[in-house]
């Protein structure tokens, strides 16, 4: 079906193309759309639509996923269709194919670096240059020697320019063979050809003077301080998910850029395969899989074929990477058995109450302002006599107990709420246990305390933190200062560009700045 309706699109645009030129019509006529098929790529396109379409009964059925990585394939394998770039009627882009046909006043032969032109001969691993010269087949070098023809034609003509770079993003280039060669056949023929080499040099030495005056400024510019802007207290943020309470610690700058200044990161413009959208899949696994055994746990074996039954099916649907889906499926393979196995400790404690459970939290501050703390819980479970266990899926390692003491207050957070009754369908009891389930090439689940007494003071310590933290950004004088307690210095942060990261260290004292 898919492989049908490109061949419509193809026939349409084809036709729309023909009526166009017909009528008189320009590449604006968008109701044809006939810009598209313009010129040889897009001749090159059609004809491409048109044969996926006669293959189409040949094929299989596809699934959308599957087809769409069918089509880059075969695009891909096609090529790329470049047409002549003509900056300016006096300008032509050429190759060394098309140069040798045209003459030009003035020639730059540009990457003339060792391995970029002459380009290194492509490997063979299936002939070796004995087996290719029996065989009657060329040499891999005479690709060499016609790229040497070709410099020696351009070279020929009334004015030329030879550039080349001096280093790539890896490591210093080498000249090109026939640079060293004309430089060097110049300083044997004495102090006259010395001092044409000379010559040259100083005038391509302009050249690049004036290339390099582009990207040099004016005057030095000084580096930017590291930020701290001090909004005022009417624009700061009044509502916060549990998730950005980590962020207002560690970088209050990001939540400056998103909260006051309502900036959004992009969304990338060709989704990937990243740890963002395997943790959204792997959370819907285990929302799923916890409905189906919330009854009764079946035996270890059943209960692990339904463990993957619904990984299938939840990445089949959120995961259109083929490859991608086999590799997640086979980790969350090998980590099932211990996922099964510690979700029969679990069920002999506490049965699932809850999974995704939302809530909000209304708070009052010192100087009469309100703040909405908004939380949703992976998973809350309960035990006989009403106690409640949280828990919080994790694909990355879960935090250290230091790391939810200091920073990472998310699951005590929620806790508080859970004690209040403010999660939706979790009735308010103490929580007893606070873990991270953690899910990558093995299962682990790690308590946020080790015994009840840290737990509780974990959850009550917690409160006092939040209020303290919240009271201290309603203050006139408090910055948001840009990565203040990063976990990790290579982290790279969505505002860390805005904020200019990279002009100052992190041992740059930040500088705090009233903004309007």
């Amino acid at each position: 079906e898919h492989l049908a309706a490109h061949r419509a699109v193809a026939v349409h645009l084809s036709r729309g193309a023909d009526a166009g030129a017909e009528a008189g019509g320009g590449a604006d006529d968008g109701a044809d759309g006939g810009a598209l098929l313009d010129g040889a790529a897009g001749q090159a396109l059609a004809g491409f639509l048109e044969a996926l379409a006669r293959a189409a009964p040949h094929g299989p059925d596809l699934s959308p996923g599957d087809y769409a990585a069918l089509f880059r394939a075969a695009l891909a394998r096609e090529g790329a269709v470049r047409e002549a770039v003509i900056p300016d009627a006096r300008v032509e882009l050429r190759g060394t194919i098309e140069a040798r046909t045209l003459g030009a006043d003035l020639v730059i032969l540009a990457g003339l670096s060792e391995g970029v032109w002459p380009a290194l001969p492509p490997p063979d691993p299936w002939l070796s240059r004995a087996m290719r010269q029996a065989a009657g087949l060329l040499s891999p070098e005479r690709r060499v020697g016609l790229q040497a023809h070709d410099f020696q034609q351009a070279a020929g003509a009334p004015e030329v320019v030879l550039a080349r770079s001096l280093r790539d993003a890896e490591a210093p280039l080498v000249p090109a063979r026939w640079l060293n060669r004309l430089t060097g056949l110049l300083e044997g023929l004495g102090p006259r050809g010395r001092s044409a080499l000379e010559a040259m040099r100083a005038r391509g030495a302009g050249w690049v003077d004036m290339a390099r005056a582009m990207d040099r400024p004016a005057a030095p510019l000084p580096a930017a301080p590291r930020p701290a802007p001090r909004p005022p207290v009417a624009a700061r943020p009044t509502r916060l998910s549990v998730t950005e309470v980590q962020h207002l610690i560690r970088d209050p700058y990001a939540l400056y850029a998103r909260h006051v200044l309502r900036l959004a990161p992009l969304r990338p413009l060709r989704p990937e395969p990243d740890a963002l959208l395997r943790g959204i899949a792997i959370h819907t696994v285990m929302e799923r899989f916890v409905d189906r055994i919330r009854a009764a746990l079946p035996p270890p074996e059943e209960t692990i074929a339904l463990l993957m039954a619904e990984a299938a099916a939840v990445l089949e649907a959120e995961a259109p990477f083929p490859a991608v889906r086999r590799l997640w499926l086979r980790r969350l393979e090998r980590a099932a058995p211990g996922l099964v196995a510690q979700e029969q400790e679990r069920r002999m404690r506490a049965a699932p109450l809850a999974q995704e459970a939302k809530g909000e939290w209304l708070l009052s501050m010192p100087d009469g302002a309100r703040i909405t703390l908004v939380g949703k819980a992976d998973r809350v479970d309960i035990r006989p006599d009403g106690a409640l266990e949280m828990y919080d899926y994790k694909t990355g390692a879960p935090p250290t107990a230091p790391q939810i003491r200091h920073f990472d207050r998310q699951l005590p957070l929620l806790a508080l709420m859970a004690e209040a009754g403010l999660l939706g369908g979790v009735p308010a009891r103490p929580v007893v246990r606070l873990a991270h389930i953690a899910i990558g090439a093995q299962a682990e689940e790690k308590a946020a305390a080790d015994d009840d007494e840290a737990l509780r003071a974990l959850i009550t310590g917690t409160e006092a933190g939040l209020m303290r933290l919240l009271a201290a950004y309603r203050r006139p004088d408090q910055g948001f200062a840009s990565r203040r307690a990063v976990d990790r210095q290579a982290r790279a942060g969505d505002y860390d560009q805005l904020a200019r990261f990279g002009e100052w260290s992190l041992s740059d004292p930040a500088r705090p700045e009233d903004v309007g």
